[in-house]
């Protein structure tokens, strides 16, 4: 009962926060009704996605203070056991999932043993380099679709096992669920013997080993409960598009933008990737529909770019770290 009281309880925290949460819940719950884009539902979509992703890598790399790059391979390691489990022995979605999730989280666990024996940019090469030879493996692997990837069979929608549906707004309202289950969790973790662990390991890991906290295991668990998190997003792609191949789901510029995305909000606060997502995936996505159909090629990165090494040459902590700042002096 308490960890559910944790997890629901946001008295701790600032009244304009709580306000701030209360905006995005209406937001989210309002926005099919009030918008009929059907491209303007799909950047939602995308965005309720990148805020799962975010919400889990800030774990480890925001609370955990570890430059984690490989966060897509815990995607397409369950997008593809949700996709093949479907595909080979007609398993609905809600039975594969879980089924994905845990393979995410056992591959975490042992890539997290290993790799996190290194320290700084050696442990960000280290995520990188592993990150690379699974997409490799998968591209060249012919019993699971190769380059081709893999389609989904399509069922009679409205399908709620298989979660297949006519309408978007079904997979909207399933991908804010994801997100608010996340937020809760995210409260609750902060106050969490494991987060207060993990700050203090981030402060300085050798007073906090001097203190008995075994950082080594704290990191890998805070690396599992990541991998869950991405592996919840991956099967949720799966069915969303109904197709998965290893350059969609596996490949490193995912893994940047996760990163990249939760640092720019930022990193180690509660609402840090939520805010990058908000920013960040609007701007890619409209700013590549409008200026990469003209004929200007390259002006969206660029801009992308120019606004990213702006946030962070002013605030290392991010946007989150400017409404701070703001916040203080008043």
């Amino acid at each position: 009962m308490r960890t559910l009281r944790d997890a629901f309880s946001f008295g701790d925290l600032p009244l304009v926060e709580r306000i701030g949460f209360a905006i995005f819940i209406m937001f989210c719950t309002l926005f099919p009704w009030v918008t009929k884009g059907s491209f303007d539902q799909a950047v939602m979509i995308q965005f309720l996605i990148f805020c799962l992703y975010g919400l889990g890598w800030n774990l480890i790399g925001g609370y955990g203070g570890q430059v984690a790059l490989g966060q897509a391979k815990n995607v397409g390691m369950s997008a593809y056991t949700v996709a093949l489990l479907m595909v080979w022995w007609d398993i609905p979605f809600w039975l594969s999932t879980p089924l994905g999730v845990v393979v995410a989280t056992i591959e975490s666990f042992v890539l997290g043993y290993f790799l996190f024996r290194l320290r700084g940019h050696y442990f960000a090469i280290a995520t990188i380099a592993v990150s690379l030879v699974w997409q490799q493996l998968f591209i060249n692997w012919d019993l699971i679709g190769g380059a081709r990837g893999v389609e989904l069979p399509l069922k009679e929608t409205p399908n709620f096992l298989y979660m297949q549906f006519a309408s978007p707004i079904y997979y909207h309202y399933f991908a804010f669920l994801l997100v608010l289950a996340a937020i809760l969790y995210m409260n609750w973790f902060r106050k969490s013997r494991l987060g207060y662990q993990l700050r203090s390991i981030t402060s300085n890991e050798e007073v906090a080993e001097s203190l008995g906290i075994n950082a080594h295991w704290v990191k890998v668990k805070a690396y599992c409960i990541t991998g869950v998190f991405a592996g919840m997003g991956g099967a949720f792609y799966t069915v969303y598009y109904n197709y998965i191949d290893p350059f969609s789901v596996m490949h490193l510029e995912l893994s940047v933008m996760i990163a990249l995305m939760t640092m720019i909000g930022g990193a180690g606060s509660m609402w840090g990737p939520i805010i990058g997502a908000m920013i960040l995936i609007p701007l890619d996505r409209y700013l590549g529909a409008w200026l990469g159909g003209s004929g200007i090629i390259g002006v969206d990165f660029m801009i992308y770019a120019l606004m990213v090494m702006i946030i962070s040459a002013y605030e290392p902590k991010g946007i989150w770290g400017i409404i701070e700042k703001v916040r203080a002096r008043r």
